[in-house]
């Protein structure tokens, strides 16, 4: 298997150090048998192909699915674990993926594939009907797109690390192109496909009479062309169409009728859609054992790492996590109704940073925390970290504003964040930002030293108001904790593209020099800011390669070539009060 495949693989079943409750009565234990490559037929005449781990053991028992386009032979260690304890353990391999049937395109047959093979492991004879599904990342998108299909025998799911819109969060953040996730992971998939290819086409009758015998081309492996067309069709559909509708998942939360155990990390790329979702299905999910069922559990790493360091930063040893540990749990109390301490905890935990430790919450958003503005000021001198730009909870007043020239010819470098899915050559997590504050395009605002602990957790928003020389240009922001020692850590961040500012179903040009109210979603964290740690915030216009560049020009983005440079400004005063807004948690 490829490196990036198996990095991605390890998101998706990673096993470490235990969190949760002792179990309420003696585990049961089972010898295991495993049946290779088993069949199960789509609706359509395509056959995918399973392995079975299950108890070697007379009776019915019931089963937890996993529907994956990273090859199921990477998975052993916990369909074993998982059998041993009374599980049919199904891993599949989806459409058009490693030893399955068909044709592979991202997320198209995952509802009718998710649906029929829920009903085919529902009937194997030793399954009890009672059907529950488990992954992360695209293996969590198999989960949730087969939910929304509603097979009758699907009785929960456990998605981690994984979105609930395909286009705003996935693909797109913002209006931006996702674009070192979205060529890192097509190129990662491709792989097999083109294994695919010429293992179907390498024929040595085809070249038998072939001469001179030097001409033998020993292998045939065609040109990109077909390799990945989901990509070219990403790119074509940049606003939120017809397309991503079809598959969204926070647009059908109400057709979801089953419980689930959503998990993320700060600093994973999916982030977002796990907030969502969660939100999403507490309020609008399809039953009352939707609405009531929903869990949720977030903690650092996600894809850029289990820990304890992710990043730069070390969060201490309660991390990493026995996320199959917490699987089994919730299952063993959902499915056989063991009183394991899982009916007796609240429905959110989240880790919270700074202090690196876990707390249980009622819900999501906290509601004890308040909305704070935290107002931008200068001089009209917030370029770099030398400048004079500074936040604080009192409104400005007659302030210059502040401008910089962005060049995409010369982005802003991404440093670190909520990255996917090539660590070698781009690191996620968190990292110093000074090398990128350090330069004249990056606008820095920083608080005073905290004098005591101060806690954001929840939802983060930046309102700007801006203005370009453009027709067309982003504005980024990133949240920063300043350690005493300088170091500053990323905590998250976010990307708007002006163009989607008022929808991102629909494209509108800028009028240059004109004044917009804008806002920035950073998405949410849940960090203490340390007694002697400073807060501080960074907009520039550019994040790359994790964005794609804005050419700020107004072409169609997915065939623009030709850069221009905008002259973008902040304007914070009286009239126009830019503010970061932070959810406070009371000490």
């Amino acid at each position: 298997m490829s490196r990036q495949g198996t990095f991605r693989w390890g998101l998706v079943m990673f096993c470490v150090a235990a969190l949760g409750g002792t179990p309420g009565r003696a585990q049961e234990h089972y010898e295991v048998t495993i049946e290779r490559g088993v069949p199960a037929k789509m609706r359509d005449g395509v056959t995918l192909y399973a392995d079975i781990y299950r108890p070697k053991a007379d009776g019915k028992f019931p089963v937890l699915l996993t529907r994956t386009p990273y090859d199921k032979r990477n998975s052993a260690d916990f369909p074993l674990r998982g059998a041993a304890r009374g599980y049919v353990f199904i891993v599949q391999d989806v459409r058009g993926r490693f030893t399955s049937e068909g044709e592979w395109y991202t997320f198209k047959y995952e509802s009718q594939d998710g649906y029929d093979t829920v009903e085919w492991a529902a009937a194997l004879p030793y399954s009890n009907g009672k059907v529950g599904m488990f992954g992360g990342s695209y293996v969590g998108a198999t989960q949730v797109l087969a939910a929304i299909a509603q097979p009758p025998h699907l009785a929960g799911i456990f998605p981690f690390i994984t979105a609930s819109n395909y286009h705003d969060g996935w693909t797109y953040q913002g209006g931006a192109f996702e674009q070192w996730f979205n060529e890192s992971w097509a190129s990662g998939l491709a792989q097999n496909t083109l294994d695919r290819r010429l293992r179907a086409s390498t024929n040595a009758m085809n070249w038998k009479d072939k001469l001179p015998l030097t001409s033998y081309p020993v292998l045939e492996p065609g040109g990109a062309e077909g390799l990945a067309p989901y990509f070219g069709d990403w790119l074509e559909h940049p606003a939120y169409d017809n397309y991503w509708k079809q598959w969204s998942i926070e647009d059908h939360h109400d057709r979801i009728e089953v419980p689930a155990y959503n998990v993320g990390a700060w600093y994973d790329i999916f982030l977002g859609g796990t907030l969502r979702n969660y939100v999403g299905l507490k309020a609008h999910g399809g039953s009352e054992a939707a609405r009531h069922g929903q869990r949720l559990l977030i903690d650092v790493g996600g894809h850029a790492g289990p820990g304890p360091k992710v990043g730069e930063v070390d969060f201490g040893s309660q991390l990493p996590i026995d996320l199959e540990g917490v699987i089994l749990r919730w299952y063993d109390h959902v499915f056989k109704g063991i009183h394991n301490g899982v009916e007796r905890e609240r429905p959110v935990k989240i880790f919270v940073m700074g202090r690196n430790v876990w707390r249980e919450e009622d819900d999501w958003p906290l509601a004890r925390a308040r909305n704070t503005q935290f107002y931008l000021h200068s001089s009209g001198k917030a370029n770099s970290l030398q400048g004079d730009g500074s936040l604080s909870t009192e409104a400005p007043k007659a302030e210059a504003s502040d401008h910089f020239v962005y060049d995409p010819a010369d982005p802003v470098p991404t440093r670190g964040g909520q990255l996917c899915c090539d660590p070698v050559h781009l690191a996620p997590g968190a990292f110093d930002q000074r090398p990128v504050e350090s330069r004249s395009d990056v606008l820095v605002y920083t608080t005073p030293a905290f004098q005591e602990e101060f806690e954001v957790t929840g939802p983060v928003t930046l309102e700007l108001y801006v203005t370009s020389s453009a027709v067309d240009t982003d504005f980024t922001a990133k949240l920063v904790d300043v350690w005493p020692n300088g170091f500053a850590q990323n905590l998250t961040e976010g990307i708007l593209r002006m163009r989607y500012r008022k929808s991102q179903e629909k494209a509108e040009l800028m009028k240059p020099g004109e004044t917009y109210k804008v806002a920035v979603d950073l998405w949410a964290t849940s960090n203490v800011f340390l007694a002697g740690h400073k807060l501080r915030l960074e907009i520039s216009s550019s994040n790359f390669p994790r964005f794609d560049r804005n050419l700020n020009t107004g072409e169609e983005p997915e065939h623009a070539s030709r850069f221009s440079k905008a002259t973008n400004t902040i304007v914070h005063d009286r009239e126009h009060p830019s503010a970061l807004i932070l959810p406070v948690v009371p000490r």
